[in-house]
């Protein structure tokens, strides 16, 4: 069950865990609601680090946890993740707690942005796979009562309770075996949002009939090794005081084995999440009925498995794009863009007013920015802009790259309008982007390479070893405070 959170002016009497934040230096910020013994933390080495804590039991029987949040002039809405987070890690075992982490917002912190910087923060941190485990050990806080008051505090705690429950369900959707969460059920997943969104969202799948009768011939080349059908996904909000129309697009390869191009067995470990894409778009969806934005939005899944089967496309052979380019497919492992092009194809058909896509594309990101940041290509700048504020403010890290007018020359492909892979050995993400360009025509575009923090290989503050749901929190953001990109 999720946590519930409520907004409360003082801790309640029933609740016997609080919460306290803690300045570095040992300093309480004012409302912190006790009176914690500077000596006493020191003594026990606490510094009160972000998400540091330590817990001090009180003669009455109560609990309290002081939990650090650095320095005084440095605490930002991440700070108040990552410390509500320590809270529940610490509270891990009770059923109810509370805390006064608001009063460590900082003034340029509106108590909205606060508050759902706390209940993200420990709703993810109580996250756990555990539907394949016999003993799961699930956390067992059920309700956190956070101290604060006013109705924007009230709303940024359901807002952030809503966005931490579709982070979860992109967690549970990439966490799946690939066995289990083939395209087909991925399609499952999006009628069920539609069911439970009360007409609010509408839902076309194709088969693999439609998607050839459709031209969608990266999408049914990658497939054809596969015995799982193939499906493609297209969901759409659209409110009646829509201020703009926005398109997502997620890859959605449910395993990829890199086909005839075939990874290595240690390479196949986790390639059940390179639908995270995919997740974080479907997940982003269920939750727009609840969140009522005032922007229309489609989103366009491809999803497939990419295996190596008697019939799985050949290195040399060639494609037809549904906006009629050709591609020569070199490597089967670079499939992702294959069904990306199709899917951007099918975004910019809509007459949108932009395009974003997300995708665990390239390990070369990885290499360039780590496995933490994203890395966020386009070909506008106004569009980039407005998607990198957006992941500032929801807290998902990305580092714009370039797409080189120059590098466009290295997937020049000798028998067909592109080839899917670069012919040099350096510049990997980028040359993807850049293919992916050859499929917006003029739409604004962004493309966000998720291959690093699309997964996490430990526990580490709110997130949890696995699919993490990276891109959930910055499409909503991003959908929330959408504006038309200028012409």
């Amino acid at each position: 069950m999720p946590m519930t959170f409520t907004l409360a002016a003082q801790p309640p009497a029933d609740v016997g865990v609080l919460g306290v934040p803690v300045y570095a230096g040992l300093d309480l910020p004012t409302g912190a609601g006790a009176e914690l013994d500077a000596g006493w933390l020191a003594e026990r080495h606490f510094e009160a680090k972000v998400g540091e804590t330590v817990v001090l039991p009180a003669d009455d029987g109560s609990t309290i946890i002081a939990v650090g949040v650095g320095k005084r002039g440095e605490v930002t809405a991440e700070t108040l993740r990552r410390a509500a987070a320590a809270l529940v890690r610490a509270a891990w075992h009770d059923r109810a707690a509370a805390t006064t982490l608001l009063a460590a917002g900082p003034t340029g912190l509106d108590s909205a942005a606060a508050a759902q910087a706390v209940a993200e923060g420990a709703a993810l941190a109580s996250y756990r796979f555990t539907r394949y485990k016999g003993d799961p050990k699930p956390c067992r806080l059920e309700s956190l009562a956070v101290v604060g008051r006013g109705d924007a505090a009230r709303r940024g705690l359901a807002r952030g309770a809503r966005v931490a429950e579709a982070v979860s369900m992109a967690r549970d959707l990439v966490n799946e075996p690939a066995g289990a969460m083939t395209p087909s059920r991925l399609a499952a997943v999006a009628a069920e949002a539609v069911e439970a969104s009360g007409g609010a969202l509408e839902l076309t799948v194709w088969d693999e009939v439609d998607v050839v009768n459709e031209g969608l011939g990266g999408l049914a080349g990658v497939a054809q090794g596969s015995d799982e059908p193939l499906r493609l996904i297209r969901l759409s909000y659209v409110p009646d005081d829509a201020r703009g129309h926005l398109a997502l697009v997620g890859k959605g390869i449910t395993f990829d084995s890199g086909g005839l191009s075939i990874k290595t067995a240690d390479g196949m470990e986790t390639m059940k999440t390179d639908m995270s894409g995919a997740a974080a778009v479907l997940a982003t969806m269920a939750a727009l009925p609840d969140l009522a934005p005032h922007v229309a939005v489609t989103a366009i899944v491809p999803a497939t498995e990419n295996m190596p089967g008697g019939r799985a496309v050949k290195p040399g052979d060639v494609l037809k794009i549904r906006n009629g380019k050709t591609v020569e497919v070199l490597n089967t492992d670079a499939e992702g863009r294959l069904v990306l092009a199709d899917g951007l194809s099918l975004a910019v058909e809509e007459g949108v007013d932009a395009v974003i896509d997300l995708a665990t594309l390239t390990g070369a990101c990885i290499v360039a920015l780590g496995p933490n940041v994203a890395g966020l290509m386009g070909n506008d700048e106004g569009w980039t802009g407005q998607v990198r504020a957006a992941a500032d403010r929801a807290g998902e890290p990305v580092w714009p790259l370039p797409l080189p007018d120059d590098y466009r020359k290295l997937i020049d492909s000798d028998v067909a309008d592109v080839k899917n892979i670069s012919s040099g050995r350096y510049g990997g993400a980028l040359t993807a982007g850049l293919f992916l360009k050859e499929f917006v025509g003029d739409v604004p575009w962004a493309h966000l390479d998720i291959a690093g923090p699309a997964r996490s290989g430990e526990d580490d503050g709110y997130l949890r070893k696995g699919g993490t749901g990276y891109g959930v929190r910055t499409l909503v953001e991003l959908v929330a405070s959408f504006e038309k990109p200028l012409a």
